[in-house]
């Protein structure tokens, strides 16, 4: 009987062993045909597949390739000599005149060279354009074909001639729509990468503004720059940038957004650990304190790496103006981000558990428009709440002239229509204007839904704990922002760690001059921003003048 329940056990075991190995095997083999599809579906592998003589069947693979799209023209010509040529392009990203003026030209009139120096002719002399290329792989031709170049083939030959011929219809350079200003620059960055890298050296003319060029995607090889200043960012940061981008496996990059999520330094948080902007003015300005930027082609917004705390409230207008005008209005901007931030908790606080610390009569007040109000505070103010986020999401989505009537009159009607109903009382509804006002003017759209979303915890902690749990909830949010890092740098700086020769821009903008160094934690290398005696003063000429005049009315 021993026996019998030792052989069982033991087959068993050994089926449960072959089980495993083959469920082992079948994941492997899994892992490894996902490979081979990326391997396949990557255009920017190298392919040893050349380029063939016959020019037939080269524009017959092309053909093949591309599915025989309706958007590819091939135009054959033949040449002196009885020598065939095809152009191959694109539709729509190429740029018709300069195929007209520069390419087809070339192939026009009698040409006096030998049929073996056909294509160094080509490539050399006959095809004026500004960038050219001999291509010997399909790999390589389908990926200069896909972004934009034409491709001259010559029967015979087993190369290509790519030529740069980029162009089609794209946006104009216009006004920023989210980060407005006041005073200071009006363009704003769109979603072709060239035009972006040209917005940023035009206010940077240095040779010392690198940039490097990278492919990301699988699928849509999208180009993606990333650009800082040699000499004044810290070349460990750059070095951190450059591995995490190159480390994106992706079949598809689409937005800066994308890169922006898999780049990140932690994922589960609310907080934005990544700046992204649609000035180039701004991108200027944070590469010239160190910063990198990294711009992805088809977004108008270029992403500046690292990110610390202050810098989403430090609006470009705070540059352009006196310092005390804009020290003011960002004490105004941080107060607002209070405001917006723990507004109806402690309202639901102050009228829950500590109605002895709100005057006397603003209690009688409060308590007598309470009196039909079947809900409790929490509740109240959630109904509220929620009913705004819903309107505003209508009010983005909508068409802009529609949204934003719906969104006034929406807010109106049903805000008046609830007090009249008893479903809230007039001080809620005035409490979360006031806090749906606070927290449009935090200048950074990332920050200001951070408050939005960490306001309900804070509504929740207050109805269950009063004071006492906003208090809680600010600690918490505090340790948790110091203990947030950005590419290594410390979230929190320069208050945490506190470095006071980089508080001229925190919560006060010292005068310009006043800037003498560079973020301290950001920048390694040139740290100098500003040199000795910049402080303003009157010329020595009128205050001899002002001493002339008062010895002469002596």
């Amino acid at each position: 009987m021993g026996n019998i329940t030792t052989i069982n056990n033991g087959f068993i075991n050994g089926a449960n062993a072959v089980f495993i190995l083959s469920k082992l095997v079948k994941k492997k083999q899994q892992r490894k045909g996902n490979d081979n599809y990326r391997q396949q579906s990557d255009p920017s592998e190298p392919s040893q597949l050349l380029i063939q003589r016959d020019i037939h069947e080269n524009i017959a693979r092309i053909k093949q390739e591309l599915g025989y799209s309706s958007d590819l023209v091939v135009k054959e010509i033949t040449l002196c000599d009885s020598i065939h040529g095809a152009i191959v392009f694109i539709d729509g990203l190429v740029d018709s005149q300069i195929i007209n003026e520069f390419i087809l030209e070339s192939f026009k009139g009698n040409l006096n060279v030998t049929k073996p120096d056909y294509f160094q002719y080509f490539a050399e002399k006959a095809v004026a354009l500004g960038s050219t290329s001999t291509i010997t792989n399909w790999s390589n031709l389908y990926a200069s074909l896909l972004a934009g170049n034409t491709i001259i083939l010559l029967d015979g030959y087993n190369k290509a001639i790519s030529g740069d011929t980029q162009g089609g219809e794209k946006r104009a350079i216009s006004e920023p729509t989210q980060q407005l200003s006041i005073r200071g620059p009006k363009d704003a960055f769109t979603e072709n990468i060239r035009t972006n890298t040209a917005l940023i050296r035009r206010r940077i003319k240095s040779p010392n503004l690198w940039t490097e060029s990278v492919k990301l995607g699988a699928v849509t090889q999208t180009d993606v720059d990333i650009m800082y200043i040699k000499g004044i960012a810290n070349d460990k940061i750059v070095e951190e940038v450059r591995t995490r981008v190159k480390r994106i496996n992706i079949d598809s990059i689409i937005d800066s957004g994308y890169v922006e999520q898999l780049i990140e330094d932690k994922t589960f948080t609310i907080f934005p650990t990544t700046f992204h902007t649609e000035r180039p003015d701004v991108v200027s300005s944070q590469l010239l304190e160190g910063r990198v930027a990294i711009v992805v082609d088809g977004s108008p917004f270029v992403l500046t790496v690292p990110a610390i705390f202050v810098q989403f409230f430090q609006a470009p207008d705070d540059y352009y103006s006196r310092f005390d005008l804009s020290t003011s209005i960002r004490l105004l901007r941080i107060l607002a981000f209070i405001i917006a931030l723990i507004g109806p908790s402690l309202y639901i606080a102050g009228t829950t558990y500590h109605q002895e610390m709100i005057p006397t009569t603003l209690v009688i007040a409060i308590a007598a428009q309470r009196e039909n109000i079947p809900f409790p505070a929490f509740f109240e103010a959630l109904i509220m709440e929620v009913t705004f986020e819903i309107l505003r999401e209508a009010g983005l989505r909508l068409p802009r002239a529609v949204g934003q009537a719906v969104s006034i009159v929406g807010a109106l009607v049903i805000g008046q229509a609830a007090v009249q109903a008893s479903i809230v009382s007039p001080v809620m509804v005035i409490v979360v204007s006031i806090t749906a006002i606070a927290n449009f003017s935090t200048p950074v759209f990332a920050m200001a839904i951070s408050a939005r979303l960490f306001r309900f915890v804070l509504m929740i902690l207050a109805a269950f704990l009063g004071f006492f749990g906003i208090m809680v909830g600010l600690m918490m949010v505090t340790i948790h922002l110091c203990s947030l890092r950005s590419f290594g740098v410390p979230y929190m700086s320069p208050l945490a760690p506190y470095i006071g020769a980089n508080q001229q821009d925190v919560f006060i903008r010292y005068p310009l001059w006043a800037f003498k160094k560079r973020p301290k934690l950001i920048s390694k290398g040139n740290i100098d921003r500003t040199g000795e005696k910049q402080k303003p003063s009157p010329p020595q000429q009128d205050r001899n003048f002002d001493s002339q005049q008062k010895g002469k009315q002596k």
